[in-house]
């Protein structure tokens, strides 16, 4: 902020194993999106390193990030980010492209992640013309297009009702359960992430709050 350094993380680490669906919750500020970005090769640490499946990312290698973004996690955010011109199939099939899916195996493709995520009759319907809980289904088939192992979630019910953001929490949890996803997600609401959660991070002031943690592990368990 001119000036003025502010750290978005300080010493913030911790550990995720294969198939935990792991919330983050904090304030804002508090270095939960950052942390986010960090992890999905978006942003780049100042210090530290990420380590995924026992290997740091190479940070410093634009061609092995661009595949690792591309292939080993997926994202979805607040506000869907879906293409307004596209139908639903086209906004997964584009995914697929870029992951080198040709022709009618891309559409075969589309249409079965769609239809995993419950929108097989709405496969010809632009953004504009499905509800806000549609267009994070559509968001999350997009997600899932290449198959990552990671799927990180930046306020993924944040502009849903309560009842639409349980069904999109059931489904992650469903895909973590069925498929062996690993699971990633910020949230503002503490309670419904914990009722969904193998685990809960709490951060504060960019740094990750291990009491809270813990606190919450054992009432979970």
């Amino acid at each position: 902020m001119g000036r003025v350094e502010v750290p978005a993380l300080v010493d913030a680490s911790l550990s995720i194993g294969e198939q935990e669906f792991v919330t983050i919750s904090g304030t804002s500020g508090s270095g939960k999106s950052t942390l986010l970005n960090i992890v999905g090769g978006l942003d780049h640490p100042s210090n530290g390193a990420v380590i995924f499946e026992g290997q740091p990312l190479p940070l410093a290698d634009k061609k092995k990030m661009a595949r690792y973004r591309r292939f080993s996690v997926g994202m979805i955010f607040q506000n869907f980010n879906l293409i307004p011109s596209m139908t639903a199939m086209d906004n997964v099939a584009l995914a697929l492209a870029f992951g080198g899916v040709r022709g009618s195996e891309r559409r075969r493709r589309a249409n079965e992640l769609l239809a995993r995520v419950g929108l097989k009759e709405r496969v010809d319907h632009r953004p504009a013309e499905l509800s806000g809980g549609e267009q994070q289904r559509v968001a999350i088939a997009r997600a899932l297009a290449n198959r990552p192992r990671l799927l990180l979630a930046d306020e993924p019910s944040g502009n849903l009702d309560s009842t639409r953001a349980e069904d999109i929490l059931t489904l992650l949890r469903d895909m973590v359960e069925q498929d062996g996803l690993t699971v990633l997600m910020v949230t503002h609401d503490r309670e419904l992430g914990a009722r969904f959660a193998t685990r809960n991070i709490s951060m504060k002031d960019g740094r990750i709050d291990h009491e809270s943690t813990r606190h919450l592990l054992a009432r979970s368990a």
